[in-house]
């Protein structure tokens, strides 16, 4: 029995040294100044439906800022479920003000505006984002973090 206890105290020691020296794997560096993607515009176009942006590639462990402006042409309920459960929110600026949470699910914009993230992405996987409702008709795009 003792020895039993002793050889899975050991090996607890053994997994837990292993553990705090497995190096991390993002490649960011979170004391710099973030990385400021290039804006997504929806709501461009004769149409209205147009996006100035499909697609961003993105690392994780590397801060980024997005700003997100719409023209008020459409309404656009914007979310991205996959890239907020994957990410760490550091704040959202909208209206002259910082809004810190820990999860975004949705920004609305019912006329023209404009929404500003920072986030840092945490896991990899390409993550779908749109105006609710209005996918078939061109107001989406992708994530896609390595």
């Amino acid at each position: 029995m003792k020895c039993t206890l002793a050889a899975a105290a050991l090996g607890a020691v053994a997994l837990s040294a292993a553990i705090s020296t497995t190096p991390a794997l993002a490649t960011g560096d979170l004391a710099l100044k973030p990385i400021e993607l290039k804006e997504l515009v929806v709501g461009e176009g004769e149409s209205g439906f147009g996006v100035s942006q499909k697609t961003y590639e993105l690392e994780t462990g590397k801060a980024y800022r997005l700003m997100i402006k719409s023209t008020g042409n459409k309404e656009c309920a914007w979310q991205s479920p996959g890239l907020s459960q994957n990410i760490w929110l550091r704040k959202v600026e909208a209206g002259g003000m910082e809004i810190k949470a820990v999860h975004l699910i949705e920004l609305e914009f019912e006329d023209a505006g404009e929404a500003e993230i920072f986030f840092v992405p945490v896991r990899t996987g390409t993550f779908k984002w749109f105006c609710k409702g209005m996918e078939a008709r061109g107001m989406e795009g992708e994530f896609v973090v390595k």
